[in-house]
């Protein structure tokens, strides 16, 4: 049975990067899927001595894993995060180029009759910042969090970030898509899933208590009322922790997490073809 492999916020670990190419090697799945968030956090450099983990370390590693595996290295898909700068872009899009990986951000692409579309965006956080927040599917926000277009980016958007909304994206994305075949890669989850629980009990803004459920109301408005074959989501690593699920469905649509809070890789194995069958490993 064809298996396709999930990952998300591998943060720029290298011991989590290091063991999903060990697993590849060995077991050779053909399509890898990365959720986002790839990348070390801003605050967080992986290594004094090579501060620049995509050059120092993830474009020579993928090397020499192609080296290795030759006519058996699998397409990788992938999408940034909102810990991802937008200037590194290009980095990835010359990385498409050399036939590393593929960048599916805001398109679609076909993969043994499916169709698997990116969309890397999620709703205004506390965090300063923005390259990869949109607004929701108003320009309210929730206490505590900041608009898009204030904090700072990395690199100008191509679309007006007072106005534009995640929910006019997944409208425009989905146009003409046979959804009984889709698969969508998001970074967010859909507001009050099993992927999207925070750990913010008890923590109140402005004498405001926040909500702990922190997903996207326009993407679980969409799969309610799209019904894409599968989704797949990152962002909130504790939520499993807390929920005690990876997965969930909305109506027939299977919804799997990569996001994990611990040290370990959380691997979600999976068929297209079987997506009730999956399974979530930590290495």
């Amino acid at each position: 049975m064809m298996e396709w492999w999930f990952v998300s916020d591998l943060h720029g670990r290298p011991h989590r990067y290091k063991r999903l190419f060990e697993l590849l090697e060995k077991q050779r799945p053909s399509l890898i899927l990365m959720g986002g968030d790839l990348l070390p956090h801003e605050m967080a450099r992986w290594s004094p001595e090579i501060p620049d983990f995509l050059r120092g370390y993830l474009i020579p590693a993928l090397h020499a894993l192609k080296k290795q595996m030759q006519g058996d290295y699998p397409r990788i898909l992938l999408i940034p995060g909102n810990d991802d700068p937008a200037h590194e872009n290009q980095t990835f899009l010359e990385m498409e180029k050399e036939r590393l990986v593929e960048w599916v951000n805001m398109k679609t692409v076909e993969v043994d009759d499916f169709l698997i579309t990116g969309y890397a965006y999620v709703p205004p956080t506390p965090f300063l910042r923005k390259d990869w927040e949109k607004y929701d599917v108003s320009r309210y926000v929730d206490p505590g969090c900041i608009h898009p277009y204030e904090g700072y980016r990395t690199a100008d958007p191509d679309y007006d970030p007072a106005y534009d909304t995640i929910a006019r994206d997944l409208e425009r994305l989905a146009q003409g898509l046979e959804m009984n075949r889709s698969i969508f890669l998001m970074h967010s989850p859909p507001y009050q899933s099993r992927l999207d629980r925070a750990a913010l009990d008890g923590v109140m803004v402005d004498h405001v208590p926040l909500d702990v459920h922190v997903g996207s109301i326009a993407i679980q408005r969409f799969i309610t009322e799209r019904q894409p074959l599968l989704t797949l989501h990152g962002h909130i690593h504790e939520s499993s922790a807390l929920t005690g699920s990876w997965q969930d469905t909305i109506g027939r649509t299977h919804l799997f997490s990569a996001a994990w809070d611990g040290p370990e890789l959380a691997l979600v194995r999976f068929s297209p073809h079987c997506p009730e069958q999956a399974l979530r490993e930590l290495h």
